[in-house]
């Protein structure tokens, strides 16, 4: 642990005039020991700490004074220093806090004097006419009345000054923040001011009361009266004022009621008065006039709801509502209080204004409960769980406990709380803890989903109140279902809250009620029980949360349990050895211990000492706290260090007998040296991104937690030790990694490393500078990112200097000399960005010439990356070299904008994404020059005037090129080495020119936010002008504005966001203006409609949105002004008043809000404008212009998102991403009368009677958002907006012509029918079915109403909140009228639409009657009628329809899912065996399952075969017990069946189907009925199914064949004897295959899954079954599945390994067996395993030479070296390897040390040395090979050619290895004696 360093505290010393120092020195004495000797010393001194100590020695010698001595000169003149000092002293000084705390003690005699002291120097203070003074003057007369005796009398006798001079510094604040409105810095500080001022009048009136006594200030003439009423007209006014900062009105407010409550008179009628100013009835004759002068505004203007709220809250928090002193009139004013709040809350949305109502709504309820302890029995009445103020807060908390603020749903919690309580005041116990208004509670909260995260904190609250066991008597599986709900993060916090909150509250009761022994097992079943469960059982997600946020909860409540989880999981962690998926009891006993011992509940040794788990668990946990061991070793080393520096040599020799501490301290060395040995060879070639990454991370803790501190000479390891040349350019060449997060890594240990490092003769100085600038114009855009931090580690080496200047245009420009005082890391990079502007102006002027030719030979881009680079580690404002890189900095800008107008045509075209002006056919080239003619930008380049051909090249040899010279055409014809031509493609080209654009915005922003400003012209101070600076910024505007390229747009976004917040702080006035003027002027431009701007109106308004972001962005979080202007300005522009011609401002609008309500750094500012922009997207919806159209349904979608957030599953119906009806319009009141008023428009287009297809363009949106909303337990009946009027329109919609919108509608409906209301709603649908008589029957009507029969019936019924007392006679009533319609169902009903909606009807019901068993003489009906509809059905009789007929594939799921839903109603015992009708109806189910699966419509056979696999699936579970048959009674005999079905069918989900349930059965019944039914016998039948993997071109199909193969060649090989090599060898060949990197994943799975249940006949056996080379290919295969790129895969794999050590013939048993374990030690393992197979078989010499044609490679690789022409891939973005988990060489190193072991130990007997003298010379040719390859490599291969560099470097280990081992077998050929590891 390391102790962090106390913060130093500065004090401000106090320093006194000179002519008070002159009197002071006059009283000290020649001793100085005297009061005046001491303060005058204490005034001297200049640190303030030191004056605190010497102020309280003098106070406590001013307490030891007598009495005349107090009276003495000199203590009145230290008295008036002391006051002096005081005053005189900041506010938040100690010195000034120790003052008064020490001066509230003297003695009575002192008093006085120090009272008049401090008299004196406060009435100076109150003369003070400097208005910035005012503060501190404000600041004092705070300080006086704060716990300061002195000072509050001093108060009290300047009583009348202290008013007039508040009076007078309010009025004279808020003037000169009239008159300096816009500055924003000045009005912030003035409103602090004005607050300050506020605030200390109320405390005026607060703590010095003394002078409210008597009636003499009460008159009218009084200047205290005077003075009162002046401020209170001021508090008035600010209260009104809308232009203040809230906070000010809000203390206003406060201020307003406390002034009106010490003046008003009778104090019984104040009540009276601030109700009416609340209701706004206030009768100005009725009350005082002085009240009327100085609050007129409130009594005769209409408040606006900031006021009411504000006077709300001063109400309840400045009269005194305890001990009943409020009387009926206050019982009265608190609940006209709760009415105005309540009804603010439906219309204050901002943020703000929500957390202010929210809290002064929870200080009501506090309010309401002290006023309850003296209350009278009406008010008790008005407050209990059932009255309508109660219910209105109830309603107010449903509605908010999910609000996006973290304020908001906290106070909500406690006003829930306090509610609870309230209700319990209201009764005549205090601890009621049960009754009517609880269990509903208790049952409406436990009926709502676990997904709503406000349930868990109010069932929270009603544990606390009623107890936990009144809620577990509801439901005891509630913890079970809270654990549950732990595998989503967002619910976890909650979920372990809530359970921490219930199982703390059962303790206490167990324990009250029961004996210990008693107690405790009751409260483990309950809560430990289901944890266990969970930690064994559960996924890694759940497990993590619960381990995390419950687990450490549960033992901080009972410690004692631990032991009883332990002996838990040690009893079962054998036999629950958990999964890839699962933890396991070993796994979940890990956690339970390591989450003990991170709370201090287990130390570490009573781990070890209690043998709780085995020394491997130990070491892996070891592994995963490597920081805290390197941390242990460091600060143990301090210890013995220092040990050994206080010991005298006789100490040392006596201990050493016992300990020796230098033994230790090199043990520690040792350690650490291992540990960095280990992770430096993690770094080989070819390493994984994981590896890599946790290597350096690990390496950087090292060399941080060991680096030695100034001065400290001892120390046991340093990092920097175990570094040399070979590992600095490991680190060096980690900078070549794809992946930017391992360069960081690298550069960031280097870097602190480097101070340490001898690097100064690095050799390779010269080539990695010139590697560097090859990769910064690279044509692949990851290049120059290296190249970048290879300049940046470069630039700290003193040798770089004279490499750069080697440039001869570097060299004339840059005259340093090397001894100035400048650093070498300032002179290095100002040298380098010299050297790589020079170039790269050059290639801006050939650019300019030709952009193709940069395109593809020079893009630009890098080296504007690595300048950008350069910059950023350099500190800019602290530099030496001012003049140098004020030039450059000018250069840099100017070089920005030059090339910016080479490339900004593109990006700026109309069609940049394949504006390329090339070809290579003459006739294509001039069509293409037409082209080019008609998209031609603002632009001057040459290529813009004719189509080119380019011939393919390297590089262009600039040192040939000079400005004088002409330069050919080098566009029209270029040859590289070997003459090839080729293209230059379009993507060339624009990723030249966006990521050009991208690095100029990233430099200019940087530039413009780092360096330092230079405010004058000849300022030496700064870098950059204000005058650049606004430059800039109008760059910025332009391409933001006008470029078409997102890429460029959005980075030009990311420069441009740099630029406005330094703006946006900058204390340069016509700086600070310029994002506000820059706003105005790009809204009116957007306004303006004028034809010649240049703003793009398609591609979303391309940069306009980003542009007005980053504007609005840049204004301070506190001030809101921009944002709402800008707002509102928008939706006026998005929701036009008249039709207009031009169209354009609206789109523009429509793209911008789209932008501003996805940009979630505005808040909670911009969701009251929410609503507006639903409005402005739904009536855009209607524009007949397409772009106004498309911009408004993008609107809308970012809307939905934006109010009911990001979807993460794919379920469309879940509630996650849904909001109650209420909740919804609660938040957005305005969108309920819009889309009411939307809904019936739209509604009155539906069901014409002339049939006419009308569609309403709004349907669609307006459904949407409607079916996002569902119902909830907590719509109570308080709120004023009714779902009531939306529910005919919505049936209405149900009529429309289009399908969708139907099935929309019939969602829709749910949520606005309350739940007692559905059987009536379902009824009276029903009810208006028309009857199979009617002669005229509409068929879309039909269809919507039976869609919303289904909805609301699924609903229902699905519901948990339901009476079930009224559900029985519901479901009566609602089976009438459905079997009084049933003929619709019946094929008097010719639409088969319709017809399937009935049927659906009838499932949701029939599903509901069988799973919840109910039975009745009254449902004897409907099983009847569902009976006669399926035996009439076509499905029954003959279907003679075609599927082209609409509604018939609908209409065959439909009776297909009825018939199977009766059908797992009949296998139903309970029903079977009684005398209902589906049991007399259904006798025959397995005949009826035959006659589905034999339909020849796959529509009816793919539901009854996913059924039939469910079923089976069940009874292999063994769900389906003897007893109880279940399923099991349906599937018998249906093997013939399913056989011939696999021959037969066509349908690939079918067959596949047929597949899986082949796979489920036993297949001791299917394989002898093979032959009587599908004609083949066992063998054929395996060549069928492995016909099929080949055959398919369905992954599905493929893998479940493969694994039904696989099941039948095991199932043959044990049972049968017949010979099948040919199948055998077919099998094996698939199997191999499917392992294969190309496959897909689910091919993969399948193959590892095959071979975790081969691995006990086949790869384990005793017996090579087989045959040793196809079991090797085997284990080949499971060797290239643990090292697949998917984790899935590789921990399936992983399980092969796990059932292979549970095998007997397995020995070498680790401390891993029976264990899962990941891939990583998988692969080691199978490595062990495979070689001690080999000896058990006996079969090492045939299998070790197989095993090096692993270790080697496979016989390709020679093919491929040989023809390698180490040329990379043209691909831009081609980043090499696509594996990145593979390690070639880690499966190297595992391998070839279990071979080390294995050939020494078995001694190989080599009869014929044939096949290891092969390898043995295929190794040595490879070796040569290799060797020349890496010879033909330029320098610096790592960088250049990194694929081909790492691939020659891991095939040279592979044969070294390779060849090392032969050695091993003392072969008699020369080509592995004396071999020497191939050359690097």
């Amino acid at each position: 642990m390391v102790l962090k360093k106390k913060k130093e505290i500065q004090v401000d010393a106090f320093i006194l005039e000179c002519q008070e120092l002159e009197t002071l020195r006059s009283f000290a004495d020649a001793e100085d020991q005297n009061l005046a000797s001491l303060l005058l010393h204490c005034v001297q001194l200049s640190d303030g700490i030191h004056q605190i100590y010497s102020m309280k020695q003098i106070v406590t010698l001013l307490k030891k004074m007598d009495r005349n001595s107090a009276c003495s000169p000199m203590i009145k003149c230290c008295l008036d220093i002391i006051g002096v000092m005081y005053f005189s002293l900041g506010a938040k000084n100690p010195l000034k806090k120790m003052l008064a705390s020490s001066l509230n003690g003297l003695p009575e005699q002192l008093t006085t004097e120090a009272v008049h002291s401090f008299v004196r120097c406060l009435k100076e203070e109150l003369k003070t006419t400097d208005l910035c003074l005012y503060r501190k003057v404000m600041d004092n007369l705070a300080s006086c009345m704060e716990n300061f005796s002195l000072g509050k009398a001093s108060i009290n006798n300047l009583f009348k000054e202290v008013l007039q001079f508040l009076q007078k510094s309010v009025l004279e604040i808020q003037e000169e923040n009239r008159q300096l409105s816009g500055n924003s810095i000045v009005e912030t500080r003035l409103m602090h001011d004005l607050l300050m001022a506020i605030k200390v009048s109320m405390m005026l009136l607060q703590k010095v009361q003394e002078n409210f006594q008597g009636s003499l200030w009460r008159k009218p003439g009084s200047l205290v009266w005077q003075s009162m009423c002046g401020l209170l007209k001021s508090f008035t006014n600010f209260l009104m004022n809308e232009g203040l900062l809230p906070t000010v009105q809000t203390t206003s407010g406060l201020a307003v009621i406390l002034f009106t409550k010490t003046m008003f008179e009778p104090v019984e009628k104040l009540p009276c008065l601030v109700s009416d100013l609340l209701l706004r009835s206030v009768k100005c004759a009725s009350v005082p006039e002085w009240f009327v002068s100085s609050c007129e505004c409130l009594c005769t203007e209409e408040l606006s709801d900031s006021v009411l709220l504000s006077l709300c809250h001063g109400a309840l928090a400045m009269l005194e509502w305890k001990n009943g002193s409020m009387s009926e009139n206050g019982e009265k004013l608190l609940l006209d209080i709760a009415l105005v709040l309540l009804s603010l809350a439906s219309r204050l949305k901002e943020s703000n204004m929500a957390v202010s109502l929210s809290r002064i709504l929870a200080i009501w309820t506090n309010s309401a409960l002290d006023v309850l302890e003296s209350s009278s029995q009406n008010l008790k009445s008005s407050l209990n769980g059932n009255s309508n103020t109660t219910g209105k807060l109830l309603e107010y908390v449903y509605t908010h406990w999910e609000h996006p603020l973290d304020a908001v749903r906290h106070q909500a919690k406690l006003i829930f709380k306090n509610i609870l309580r309230i209700h319990q005041a209201t009764l005549k116990g205090s601890v009621v803890k049960s009754g009517p208004f609880f269990s509903m509670l208790t049952e409406s909260l436990l009926s709502l989903e676990w997904h709503v995260k406000g349930k868990y904190a109010s069932l929270g609250c009603l544990v606390e109140c009623v107890g936990v066991e009144n809620i577990l008597t509801v439901d005891r599986t509630i913890p079970a279902q809270i654990l549950d709900v732990m595998g989503d993060q967002s619910l976890a916090p909650y979920a372990s809250d809530l359970l921490e909150t219930m199982f703390i509250n059962h303790k206490s009761h167990l324990i009250s009620a029961f004996q210990k022994n008693i107690w405790i097992n009751h409260w483990h079943d309950t809560w430990v029980s289901p944890l266990l469960l969970i930690l064994c059982e559960g996924n890694p997600d759940q497990t993590t949360y619960v381990i995390d946020y419950y687990l450490p909860k549960l033992l901080k409540c009972s410690p004692d349990s631990l032991s009883y989880m332990i002996k838990i999981l040690q009893a079962s962690a054998d036999a629950n050895i958990g999964s890839c998926n699962t933890r396991g009891a070993l796994g979940a006993l890990m956690a339970c211990l390591r989450t003990a011992r991170a709370h201090g509940h287990l130390q570490f040794r009573e781990i070890v000492r209690d043998d709780l788990l085995s020394i491997g668990c130990v070491k892996q946990g070891l592994v995963h706290q490597h920081n805290q061991l390197f941390c242990r070793i460091q600060e143990s080393s301090q210890v013995l260090y220092k040990l050994e520096q206080s010991k005298t040599k006789q100490e040392l020799i006596k201990e050493s007998a016992k300990w020796d501490h230098f033994a230790t301290l090199q043990q520690y060395k040792d350690f650490m040296s291992s540990i960095c040995d280990k992770l430096f060879e993690a770094l080989f070639p070819g390493s994984s991104h994981p590896t890599r990454f946790s290597s350096l991370t690990i390496l950087g803790s090292i060399a941080e937690i060991f680096s030695a501190p100034e001065g400290q000479t001892q120390a046991v390891f340093r990092l920097a030790q175990e570094i040399d040349p070979t590992r600095v350019q490991m680190l060096i060449q980690c900078f070549a990694s794809t992946f930017e997060e391992v360069k960081v890594l690298a550069f960031e240990l280097l870097m602190k490393l480097y101070d340490r490092l001898d690097l100064q003769d690095f050799e390779n100085l010269h080539l990695l500078f010139q590697a560097a600038m090859d990769l910064s114009i690279s044509t692949k855009p990851y290049d120059c990112v290296t190249a970048s931090y290879l300049l940046n580690f470069l630039i700290h080496h003193k040798g770089l200097l004279n490499v750069c200047l080697k440039n001869q245009q570097v060299a004339d420009t840059f005259q340093i000399d090397e001894d100035m005082s400048a650093s070498t890391m300032e002179k290095n990079t100002l040298a380098v960005i010299k050297y790589l502007l020079s170039n790269l102006e050059r290639e801006i002027f050939q650019a300019e010439k030709s952009l193709l030719q940069a395109a593809a030979s020079f893009p630009m881009y890098g080296r504007v990356h690595c300048i950008t680079g350069a910059l950023q580690q350099l500190p800019l404002n602290n530099l030496t070299l001012m003049t140098e890189w004020r030039q450059m900095v000018t250069k840099l800008i100017l070089m920005s904008y030059r090339l910016s107008s080479v490339v900004s045509p593109i990006v700026q075209s109309s069609s940049p994404e394949g504006l390329i002006p090339m070809d290579n056919d003459s006739e294509t080239a001039g069509r293409l020059q037409m082209i080019l003619h008609e998209i031609q930008p603002r632009d001057t380049n040459d290529y813009f005037t004719q189509a080119k051909i380019l011939k393919e090249h390297h590089r262009v040899d600039f040192a040939k090129l000079t400005d004088d010279e002409p330069v050919e055409n080098v566009c029209t014809e270029i040859r590289g080495k070997e003459g090839q031509t080729c293209d230059v493609t379009a993507q060339m080209v624009l990723v030249c020119c966006w990521r050009s654009m991208k690095e100029i915005s990233l430099l200019l922003g940087m530039l413009c936010k780092l360096l330092p400003l230079q405010t004058v012209s000849e300022s030496s101070d700064g870098l950059i002008a204000v005058e650049q600076v606004k430059d800039i910024g109008d760059y910025f505007k332009h391409h933001l504005l006008q470029s078409r390229h997102r890429g460029a747009f959005e980075l030009a976004y990311t420069g441009f966001v740099m630029l406005t917040e330094i703006l946006s702080r900058c204390t340069n006035e016509s700086l600070r203006t310029l994002p506000q003027q820059w706003l105005y002027n790009v809204l009116e431009e957007i306004k303006s409609c004028d034809p010649s701007s240049k703003l793009c109106a398609t591609r979303r308004s391309a940069g306009i949105p980003f542009y007005i972001q980053a504007l609005l962005a840049s204004e301070p979080k506190n001030k809101t002004n921009l944002l709402k202007m800008t707002m509102n300005e928008l939706v006026s522009l998005a929701v036009p008043v008249n039709e207009s011609l031009n169209i354009i401002p609206q789109v523009h609008a429509l793209n911008i809000l789209r932008a501003l309500f996805r940009d979630t750094r505005f808040g909670e500012n911009i969701i009251p404008y929410i609503a507006d922009g639903i409005q402005a997207a739904v009536l855009g919806f209607t524009s007949p212009v397409w772009a106004v159209r498309n911009s408004s349904t993008l609107l809308f979608s970012t809307l939905i998102t934006r109010i009911f957030g990001v979807k993460r599953g794919k379920d469309e119906n879940s509630k996650k991403n849904r909001m109650t009806g209420r909740e919804f319009f609660s938040r957005f009141p305005t969108l309920y009368p819009f889309l009411l008023q939307q809904l019936e428009v739209v509604a009155r287009t539906m069901d014409s009677e002339t049939g006419e297809l009308k569609l309403h363009p709004s349907l669609f949106l307006l459904l949407l958002i409607l079916g996002k909303l569902y119902p909830s337990p907590m719509d109570g009946t308080y709120s004023a907006l009714s779902m009531a009027p939306f529910v005919p329109f919505i049936m209405r919609c149900g009529h429309s012509p289009v399908y969708r919108s139907r099935e929309m509608a019939g969602r829709a409906l749910v949520p606005f029918v309350m739940i007692n209301q559905i059987p009536h709603t379902v009824q009276s649908l029903l009810a208006g079915l028309p009857e199979c008589t009617n002669p005229c029957i509409r068929q879309n009507s039909v269809h919507g109403m039976l869609l919303q029969v289904f909805h609301l019936l699924g609903s229902y019924l699905e519901s948990k909140h339901r009476v079930n007392s009224d559900l029985q006679q519901g479901l009566v009533d609602i089976i009438t009228c459905i079997k009084a319609k049933v003929w619709l169902a019946k094929r008097q009903n010719p639409c088969l639409v319709t017809r399937a909606a009935y049927l659906d009807v009838l499932v949701v019901l029939s599903d509901y009657l069988g799973k919840s068993r109910r039975k009745g003489i009254e449902l004897f009906g409907f099983w009847e009628e569902i009976s006669k509809v399926i035996s009439a059905s076509e499905l029954m009789t003959g279907i003679y329809y075609f599927s082209a007929i609409p509604g018939f594939t609908q209409y065959l799921q439909s009776i297909t899912k009825l018939i199977i839903s009766v059908l797992s109603v009949a296998a139903d015992p309970d029903f079977s065996n009684s005398s209902s009708p589906v049991a007399e109806q259904m006798m025959n189910s397995s005949s009826m399952v035959v006659h589905l699966l034999q339909s020849d419509f796959h529509e009816v056979r793919l539901p009854m075969l996913e059924t039939v696999l469910l079923w089976w699936k069940q009874v292999n579970s063994k769900q389906a017990t003897e007893e109880k048959m279940g399923p099991l009674s349906l599937l018998s005999d249906l093997e013939v069946i399913l056989l011939r079905m696999a021959m037969k069918e066509k349908h690939p989900e079918c067959f596949c189907k047929v597949l899986e349930i082949l796979h489920c059965m036993d297949l001791r019944n299917v394989l002898p009925r093979t032959q009587d039914s599908i004609k083949m016998n066992p063998k054929e039948f395996l060549n069928w199914a492995m016909n099929i993997i080949s055959a398919s071109d369905s992954i599905k199909i493929q893998s479940i064949a493969l694994k039904l193969a696989s099941k039948l060649v095991t199932h043959l090989v044990q049972n049968c004897q017949e010979v099948m090599e040919s199948e055998m060898r077919q099998w094996i060949q698939l199997v191999t295959s499917c392992c294969g990197d190309e496959e897909q994943t689910a091919i993969r799975l399948a193959a590892a899954e095959v071979l975790i249940n081969i691995t006990p006949l086949f790869l384990t056996n005793q017996k090579l079954i087989l045959g040793l080379s196809s079991t090797l290919a085997m284990w080949k295969c499971v060797v290239l599945l643990l090292q697949s790129e998917e984790l899935i895969v590789r921990d399936t794999a992983a399980d092969v390994i796990r059932v292979a050590q549970s095998q007997s013939n397995i020995c070498n048993k680790t401390e891993f067996a029976f264990r899962v374990v990941n891939a990583s030690m998988a692969l080691d393992l199978a490595f062990g395993i495979l070689c001690e197979l080999l000896q058990q078989w006996n079969q090492t010499s045939a299998g070790v030479p197989v095993l090096l044609e692993w270790l080697l490679g496979e016989d390709e690789q020679k093919k491929d070296l040989e023809t390698t022409t180490l040329m990379e891939d043209d691909n831009l973005f081609n980043k090499g390897e696509v594996n990145f988990w593979a390690e070639t060489l880690t499966n190297v190193r595992q391998l070839s040390k279990h071979l080390f072991l294995l050939i020494p130990a078995t001694r190989l007997n080599l009869p014929d040395q044939g096949e290891f003298l092969r390898l043995a010379r295929r190794a040595s040719d490879q070796a040569k090979l290799v060797t020349q390859h890496l010879k033909e490599l330029p320098p610096t291969p790592e960088f250049s050619k990194t694929v081909e560099f790492t691939r020659l470097a891991i095939q040279n280990e592979r044969i070294s290895t390779c060849l090392k081992i032969l050695t091993l077998l003392e072969l008699d050929d020369d080509a592995c004696k004396n071999k020497e590891n191939p050359e690097k």
